[in-house]
């Protein structure tokens, strides 16, 4: 049984058969997002695929195109989101990876969790719309746990949901293959393939923003781990006994070095609080001791999980990103340093920051969608 509980509550609501969101028998067992299986059933609501695409029509919609003007439909397109806590990143991507029409949009997670849902399934319809016939499948990522063999959200704090059918929700309402990918791994692939670790072989790539996270690909494919949670650098005790994590442990590299931390650590310092890590690193270059003292704490618990990090799995090359990556060589030179310290028989891999941005989410889930699309056509 699924629930979707109250962010920030301990009440949950039940997944409602009789919801406007409830999975049809036909999509009952998501297998839709397997690879190896046929993705989409001949039929959804009566109608065929042919059908259902000259059905569609381009609508309305304050999308801004990319340069070149207008969405052409001769070319192929799939949707792809990228959702976040506070905000969703969506667009229309060809196979070049080349984004024909974007859009951001609020998630709404202070109206409830089944709200966020509608919203992104909803957001997920206008996308398909706007492309028309062009449509050929879509690409969600999502924070939190996410078993992506079945197309399950399984868990999201900040969002408050539990078990939602993502995948299977979207292919019904849109009549098209539907993916779901975990936020991060997904920024991994599109790194991997078309960002900062093209030509690098294998790569570990680890955002830090309000929380640390990471992933390795190698080959232009992401390893998710035999429980889809590898990468999660984050959550590598880095100061034993140290401060406490959200996760419920101690002295986790999150805690210590994370952009969130590093504010909350620096107002502990000096008694202002509200100062964020962006701040913080400029005065960092201005020489101000206070920031400097953070900035090292964090710049050394960083450097201690990227050398346990090389030794294990040996990467091509580390690809540093999140909002944290915005202080450029002011993270990434010490951060090299020291990483290079600490590594006694063999040097280090190079560190290169993040060339796609807040947009690699979105361009991962368009990469997870053509794999879907291409996968589906061989089954075919």
């Amino acid at each position: 049984m699924s629930h979707w509980g109250a962010a920030g509550s301990a009440r949950t609501e039940p997944y409602s058969a009789g919801h406007v969101f409830a999975v049809p028998p036909m999509l009952a067992r998501p297998a839709l997002c397997r690879p190896n299986n046929r993705l989409v059933p001949p039929r959804v609501n009566g109608r065929t695929r042919a059908e259902r695409a000259d059905a569609r029509r381009p609508l309305d919609r304050p999308f801004t195109n990319a340069p070149g003007g207008s969405i052409r439909p001769v070319n192929s397109l799939v949707a792809a989101l990228d959702v976040g806590g506070t905000s969703m990143k969506a667009g229309l991507i060809d196979r070049s990876g080349r984004v024909q029409a974007e859009i951001r949009r609020a998630t709404g997670v202070e109206h409830g969790p089944r709200a966020v849902v509608d919203g992104i399934v909803g957001l997920a319809q206008e996308l398909v719309d706007t492309a028309g016939a062009a449509a050929a499948g879509v690409g969600l990522c999502v924070p939190g746990t996410v078993d992506s063999a079945t197309g399950i959200a399984r868990h999201a704090v900040n969002l408050g949901w539990t078990d939602v059918p993502f995948a299977a929700l979207v292919s019904e309402r849109t009549g098209l293959p539907a993916v779901l990918a975990h936020d991060v791994r997904t920024a991994v692939l599109a790194e991997a393939r078309i960002g900062a670790g093209v030509g690098a072989g294998s790569m570990f790539f680890v955002a830090i923003g309000t929380g640390i996270a990471g992933g390795y690909a190698r080959d232009g494919e992401v390893d998710d781990g035999a429980a889809g949670l590898a990468g999660e650098i984050g959550h590598l005790v880095v100061i034993p006994d140290g401060p406490p994590c959200q996760c419920g442990n101690r002295g986790c590299l999150e805690a210590v070095a994370s952009a969130s931390r590093i504010s909350t650590r620096y107002g502990a310092l000096t008694g202002r609080t509200g100062v964020s890590a962006q701040r913080i690193a400029e005065l960092v270059v201005a020489g101000e001791p206070a920031a400097g003292q953070i900035w090292a704490e964090a710049i050394d618990a960083l450097a201690d999980a990227l050398a346990a990090a090389t030794v294990l799995i040996d990467p091509g090359t580390f690809v540093i990103g999140g909002g944290l990556s915005l202080a450029g060589p002011t993270l990434i030179d010490p951060l090299a340093k020291a990483l290079a310290g600490r590594l006694t028989f063999r040097s280090a891999p190079p560190l290169r920051p993040s060339t796609l941005g807040d947009r690699a989410g979105m361009l991962g889930a368009a990469l997870r969608a053509w794999d879907l699309v291409d996968s589906a056509a061989v089954v075919s």
